[in-house]
């Protein structure tokens, strides 16, 4: 040891930062061509191509006896694949698989797995060979119309491609993860490839489109449907594309219920795994519907029956299963190869024009073979033919030799022959003397000479070279059609998850803290006026609930903020919480600016031209803007009404055809209810024009309502928990912008006005204290009182507590009790 240390030592200094930068690139580069990425020409991967060349050396073609798996894969890592007998075995299990190739290259006898995942028997028990379309793949391989290059350790030769007849790399695709890229090339119909090959031979400039009207896209051994051309139309343009595929279903009718049946899944997906995702989210519930999963698959395909519970929608179930499972998947186009041993993302055109490139030099290469031997037969022709004609002269030349040497001088000294000729005539057999033999050599030779005039016409020729292409890969597909398996839809509607979540009422809450939370309404029960009421919500200490309302599950919700801008937001987008739980950040959910503080939400079902949507502020203004302005909100909101200085939203309200008047009430007790047409409507800037004029000093705006008809009732309720029932037409109806009338008589006992509802026979009451309570109270058992009257008690208010908001939620089912 102490030597490697000793002076004069022959030790060189190396940069071990180049030495380990220069070793991972030999690595990733042996990995990139010699491994995991397919060729573009043949589309095999090193370990396929030679598994194929290894069955074609042992003879094992489509009419040969099978041989052991084992046999095989001996004969590819001990000549030609270096590497773990597994791997060797996995590739050729995996082009035996009808599920996993388009058109299988190796014909396997025995267990090769399964679409379950089943793992393929050892190889000792299994048998292969190849199938007929492998042979296409390697036909003419023995004419040199490709290069070979040395095995692993210089002893034998191996193809560097193969001749192929197929297009196989986009036929059964490919896929492979390499050092620092992949590859994902979907599998596709071989008659549309080959329509699409012969219209660029009689038209090379061909574009795209007019290659996309025979190549409708990929097609999955599985089958499936993929949804939509436009993931299709950019991998094929650019390379790079994503396309969804979804498991081919149909319903069947059951005595009672139905039953969801699936005929084909996506392609790569493992049935069994399947099956327990399903099972696994109906235990978890996250799927409801589903009594029962079987599968009946048998060799006539895929058959999975998932039967569904009495009275359950099918597509609601299916949509669900499609959003949840992989029953629908995205498959990710990379039509990565490599050619001229770098790799490369290839477009459509470009791989197809590369195959036909690889084609005309095979084709180029055996006609050169071809010639060159039919040549050489020829010149051995012309001597034999020549001997024939001096058949004495050319024994007594033979006979007077003293050796065969001799004899082969002579003759081409005497008859002007080549050493080949000369030789041909020295193995000839006296049978040829006969006049029957003359006549073959001559035919012989004509026929060889007609051929070598075509084989060189072939070669002059590119109109020549094209129409054998083309003739080849049309025997080739008259060959080998088949029906397209997977469906092309047109259009991809992307899953409404609305069809998976049922539309039931929610209690929507926010706090002064911008937390946000829907509850089903379910979870409150109605109370008899003067209940105490249930927690809505645990906030913090410096926390309270700011607003609220009720609303469906499919509803969208409008966010106006203190700047004016509008968001919007589905309310199942919301997260769902527990009564007293509190809720999400809204600002998570919406892209407010920073400070940017909710006032007002409101809630829609659709955004049609003859609804508008008023806008009342602190101060008194109000502004009304047509719906559909609002339909087509960008993430980051959209101006809806420019606020005065010190001016803030009080709220905002849908206005429908039928209403007739707006009404506005103050906390100071004043109202005023004046036409819709006094406002007209304004663009989604616009600042809005003076609704009410304030009587005291220091009153404000607290609430507004939409009335419809004079006899509508509206509900006023007070901080101290009072409230009354008044019919609209005790109001009187003024212009805009006045003073307004009386709408409660305020005492210390009411406390100031909270806000005010219109009276609605389904509904019932909902309020909420600064405490977090909430109450539900039948507004038809508050009494009716007059315009300036104070009301009666609704809700009864523990010390320090007040009412801050109030709003309409529908009546509770009261369910029927049987007495037993």
């Amino acid at each position: 040891m102490a030597d490697l240390f000793e002076k004069n030592q022959d030790i060189q200094e190396i940069d071990i930062e180049e030495t380990v930068k220069s070793s991972y690139l030999d690595y990733s580069m042996s990995v990139i061509i010699g491994r995991a990425l397919p060729d573009a020409r043949d589309g095999l991967k090193p370990v396929h191509r030679r598994i194929l060349y290894a069955m074609n050396e042992l003879g094992l073609t489509s009419r040969a006896a099978y041989k052991k798996s084992a046999r095989i894969v001996g004969d590819v890592i001990g000549k030609y694949h270096p590497h773990g007998d597994s791997a060797v075995y996995e590739a050729l299990v995996r082009m035996a698989q009808p599920f996993s190739m388009r058109l299988p290259l190796v014909d396997g006898q025995g267990n090769f797995g399964s679409i379950d995942g089943d793992s393929p028997a050892a190889m000792r028990y299994t048998e292969a060979r190849m199938t007929s379309v492998a042979e296409e793949l390697l036909r003419d391989i023995d004419k040199d119309t490709v290069d070979f290059v040395p095995n692993y350790d210089d002893t034998l030769s191996e193809p560097d491609v193969l001749p192929t007849r197929i297009p196989n790399l986009l036929l059964n695709g490919s896929s492979g993860i390499a050092v620092g890229m992949a590859t994902n090339i979907p599998p596709h119909r071989l008659d549309e490839l080959i329509d699409a090959l012969v219209t660029l031979i009689d038209n090379p400039q061909a574009q795209l489109e007019e290659v996309m009207e025979y190549i409708q896209g990929p097609d999955f051994p599985t089958g499936g449907i993929i949804f939509g051309k436009q993931g299709i139309y950019n991998a094929y343009k650019t390379g790079r594309g994503r396309i969804k595929v979804r498991a081919k279903t149909h319903i069947e009718k059951l005595k009672s219920r139905e039953a969801i049946i699936i005929d084909e899944i996506p392609y790569q997906v493992n049935k069994s795994r399947l099956i327990e995702q399903i099972a696994q989210l109906v235990r978890e519930k996250h799927i409801e519907g589903i009594s029962e999963i079987r599968d009946e698959s048998d060799r006539e395909g895929i058959r999975v029956v998932i039967e569904l519970k009495k009275d359950v929608m099918s597509d609601i179930v299916l949509n669900n299963l499609y959003k949840s499972t992989q029953m629908e998947v995205t498959f990710g186009i990379i039509l990565l190869a490599i050619v001229n041993k770098e790799p490369k993302v290839f477009t459509l055109l470009e791989l197809l024009h590369l195959f036909l490139n690889h084609r005309r030099t095979v084709v180029i290469r055996r006609t050169i073979y071809e010639l060159e031997k039919a040549k050489a037969r020829a010149h051995i022709l012309e001597g034999l033919l020549k001997a024939l004609d001096h058949i004495d002269e050319v024994i007594a030349t033979i006979k007077a030799s003293k050796d065969t040497p001799t004899a082969r001088t002579n003759l081409m000294e005497r008859f002007e022959l080549t050493e080949v000729q000369a030789n041909a005539i020295l193995d000839m057999k006296l049978q040829r003397l006969t006049g029957l033999e003359r006549e073959k050599l001559e035919n012989e030779y004509k026929e060889l000479m007609e051929k070598i005039a075509y084989l060189q016409s072939i070669l002059r020729s590119e109109a020549k070279l094209n129409e054998i292409i083309k003739e080849e890969l049309l025997e080739v597909k008259n060959k080998f059609s088949s029906p397209r398996l997977t469906e092309i839809v047109e259009d991809y509607d992307e899953i409404d998850i609305e069809d998976l979540i049922p539309n039931e009422p929610m209690v929507v809450t926010i706090t002064h803290r911008g937390y946000i939370k829907r509850v089903p309404l379910k979870q409150y029960e109605k109370q008899k006026r003067g209940g105490k009421g249930k927690t809505a919500v645990t906030t913090y200490e410096d926390d309270f609930i700011e607003d609220f309302f009720i609303s469906n599950t499919h509803d969208t919700l409008m966010f106006i903020t203190d700047r004016g801008q509008l968001y919007w937001l589905k309310v199942y987008k919301i997260p769902e919480a527990g009564r007293t739980a509190k809720g999400k950040a809204v600002v998570n959910l919406l892209q407010l600016e920073p400070d940017e503080k909710i006032k007002a939400i409101i809630p829609t079902t659709d955004f049609s031209e003859d609804k508008s949507l008023a806008f009342f502020t602190k101060n008194g203004i109000v502004k009304r803007t047509n719906l559909a302005e609002f339909k087509n909100i960008r993430t980051r909101g959209v101006r809806a009404i420019t606020l005065d200085e010190n001016d803030e939203l009080i709220t905002a309200k849908i206005v429908k055809p039928e209403i007739k008047w707006l009404f506005i009430i103050t906390k100071k007790g004043m109202c005023i209810r004046f036409p819709v047409d006094n406002v007209r409507e304004m663009g989604r800037t616009a600042r809005g024009v003076t609704g009410i004029r304030f009587k005291q000093e220091g009153d404000f705006v607290v609430g507004a309502e939409t009335i419809k008809d004079e006899h509508q009732e509206l509900l006023t309720v007070s901080e101290k928990g009072i409230g009354k029932r008044t019919e609209a037409i005790e109001y009187r109806e003024q212009t805009r912008g006045g003073k307004g009338v009386i709408a409660m008589k305020l005492t210390p006992k009411t406390g100031d006005v909270v806000g005010v509802v219109t009276v609605e026979e389904n509904k019932d009451l909902m309020v909420l204290t600064s405490k977090g309570k909430m109450i539900r109270v039948d507004m038809e058992s508050i009494r009716k009182a007059g315009r300036n009257t104070s009301g009666v008690m609704i809700v009864r208010l523990e010390k320090g507590d007040k009412v801050i908001s109030i709003a309409k939620c529908p009546k509770e089912e009261e369910e029927e009790i049987e007495e037993i």
